[in-house]
């Protein structure tokens, strides 16, 4: 199974050591590098990734990132030998000044290696729509659907899941890698090899943490409401108050905390 990576082990008991094999979520490293007629080539930085859809994945970063629009910003893709090589059209977003990262991207990495902290990249955003609505059921039915889909974390509890859901929370599509940000990326950018950016009616998804950078890709897709299993961050928090996006954490069998959007949420 791709994603998947075999490893010889040895496992202490207090019956003694056996050895044998498992299974371990697949780590590996992705350079991402920009051309184009303006600015010539350069490399955005290398990020740690789980190897499948990495043509999703630069998609959804270099539009995370506000390199691009659309996917009609792109003239390009090659990925060959963990090397992927974008070709944009001039009129792409792209400044090597402002993208182009000064150290490598780990898989729990979001903004580093940015030269600068800045909101720049929702400048321009579409306005959230307001029509999805979402219960505690619709919730629940998520989280077990996702749960099942895990297939990279059931064989090693090494990766993280992104997924999109509607608002019977039935999952549309779900991504794994073992960085967080890697595989909202990799789901971002099924939406916009489809040209089905922004998100209307649709949810995300996180298995971790919500993070700024997470909220912040979330919005640029234009996901309406983000469900994560751990903890905001206040900078996440503020981040969704600020652009109406209803953000829930903490999510289990039987309660979400909300910390912002109420208003999206059916009693």
């Amino acid at each position: 199974m791709e994603g998947l990576e075999s490893r010889e082990i040895a496992k202490l008991t207090y019956e003694g050591i056996a050895r044998g094999t498992d299974c371990v979520a697949c780590e590996r490293p992705l350079s991402i590098i920009i051309e184009n007629q303006l600015h010539g080539r350069h490399e955005l930085g290398i990020t740690m990734r789980t190897g499948g859809h990495d043509r999703l994945l630069v998609l959804g970063f270099i539009y995370s990132e506000g390199i691009i629009s659309s996917i009609d910003d792109v003239s390009k893709i090659e990925i060959d030998n963990d090397h992927a090589i974008i070709e944009l059209y001039k009129n792409a977003n792209f400044d090597p000044k402002k993208h182009c990262r000064n150290s490598t991207v780990t898989s729990s990495c979001g903004i580093c290696g940015r030269s600068s902290f800045e909101d720049g990249i929702l400048e321009g955003a579409n306005e959230l729509d307001e029509r999805m609505m979402i219960s505690l059921d619709a919730i629940v039915n998520c989280i077990e659907s996702v749960t099942r889909k895990q297939l990279i974390f059931s064989q090693t509890g090494g990766s993280h899941a992104c997924a999109s859901f509607t608002g019977n929370g039935a999952i549309e599509r779900v991504f794994e890698d073992v960085g967080r940000h890697n595989a909202f990326d990799k789901l971002v950018g099924s939406y916009i090899d489809e040209g089905r950016i922004p998100n209307v009616g649709l949810g995300a998804f996180v298995s971790g943490r919500a993070s700024y950078e997470l909220v912040q890709k979330s919005i640029r897709a234009g996901f309406q409401i983000m469900i994560a299993i751990g903890a905001p961050s206040s900078l996440a928090v503020d981040l969704a108050k600020e652009h109406g996006m209803t953000l829930g954490c903490f999510a289990k069998g039987d309660s979400i905390t909300l910390f912002s959007g109420v208003r999206r949420i059916l009693q």
